[in-house]
């Protein structure tokens, strides 16, 4: 996917306001990359498909209800491109400080009172009320992830985990440890990529 064509899969679903909001965001990550990594240097020049897009299309994955948890958010991605275009609440867990407060000083920036900033380790993150779905981009394997969070879930809460060509191999390690109703999507994106989609997660 060009970059042309993500700011047209952005703009054709969602307006041309919301587009408006996201570049916005892109500019300030942009900006704030200089002085600390929330993204890889080389995606710069590509952050509406590799981050961007990347990170909306999880929201026709998930249910529209409850509070959507996005786990290690760094520049924001999914959590903050979730808000932006839903309009739900959604509470970002940050371990780092620089990042956490780069994120509080974003959703003030976009106007999105419904994000929530929590800097934390996601094992000591308290639970939000009734999380409907929690994310989680590049932040650990499936196994270890699911250790860390689960203690945010519940039997309902659908997991969103947009994983590279390890999608497999991950989920076939978890499953060792984890059971639950899993299964693949495949990412518009990059065609190497996979989204990990869970639900009813809990220990064997």
């Amino acid at each position: 996917m060009t970059e042309e064509e993500a700011r047209s899969w952005i703009s054709d679903r969602y307006g041309v306001s919301r587009e408006t909001v996201l570049e916005r965001l892109a500019e300030a990550v942009a900006i704030e990359n200089r002085s600390q990594n929330l993204i890889a240097g080389s995606t710069v020049d590509s952050m509406w498909s590799r981050h961007i897009v990347d990170s909306a299309q999880l929201l026709p994955l998930a249910p529209d209800r409850g509070i959507w948890v996005d786990v290690g958010s760094g520049a924001g991605f999914p959590g903050m491109v979730v808000a932006a275009l839903s309009g739900r609440k959604v509470t970002l867990i940050e371990p780092r400080r620089r990042r956490a407060e780069f994120l509080a000083t974003l959703a003030e920036k976009l106007d999105l009172p419904n994000v929530t900033i929590i800097q934390s380790s996601v094992e000591k993150a308290p639970a939000p009320a009734r999380v409907a779905a929690i994310s989680a981009r590049a932040v650990a394997s499936l196994d270890a992830l699911f250790t860390k969070a689960a203690h945010l879930a519940d039997a309902d809460t659908l997991w969103l985990l947009p994983k590279g060509r390890s999608a497999k191999s991950e989920l076939d390690a978890a499953r060792q440890a984890w059971q639950g109703s899993f299964h693949v999507e495949q990412s518009i994106t990059d065609a190497q990529s996979r989204i990990i989609v869970a639900r009813k997660v809990r220990p064997r």
